[in-house]
């Protein structure tokens, strides 16, 4: 059984400027960290040219689903029918992206079959990442 889900979205880039293109995003999840998503977006949507991935919390993408959540780096909303706004703040300013909620469900239940929600901690090697710490700080 494979322990990574992946699959691509359609983000929806707000901007000023008007029509502006689809960015073809990735969702990241693996059963070895059972806590995370990572989304991905490709270098040339991105500011500095270089594939850019941010790390955030499964259960703030599900929330995120319902009513606005998070307050640091990402933060989720629902956004009138279908839709799901998404914002990466970081020093160099702030995307906001629209993506179908549709994918994110699909995405989400992927993720339960492989972990399900609420059973992370049985899939956490704790002695493993306490030595990977310790072998790294020597």
């Amino acid at each position: 059984m494979s322990t990574v889900i992946e699959q691509s979205v359609e983000a929806r880039l707000v901007a000023a400027a008007p029509r502006v293109p689809s960015i073809p995003a990735t969702l990241h999840y693996d059963r070895r960290d059972p806590f995370a998503i990572h989304m991905t977006f490709p270098a040339p949507a991105t500011l500095e040219g270089v594939d850019v991935c941010w790390t955030f919390a499964r259960d703030l993408l599900k929330a995120g689903l319902h009513g606005p959540e998070g307050h640091g780096d990402v933060r989720i909303r629902p956004y009138g029918y279908g839709r799901t706004v998404m914002e990466f703040h970081a020093p160099e300013g702030t995307a906001v992206v629209h993506v179908h909620s549709a994918e994110i469900r699909r995405f989400l239940h992927a993720t339960s079959e492989l972990v399900e929600i609420g059973q992370e901690h049985l899939h956490l090697d704790l002695d493993h990442d306490l030595a990977q710490l310790l072998r790294d700080a020597g």
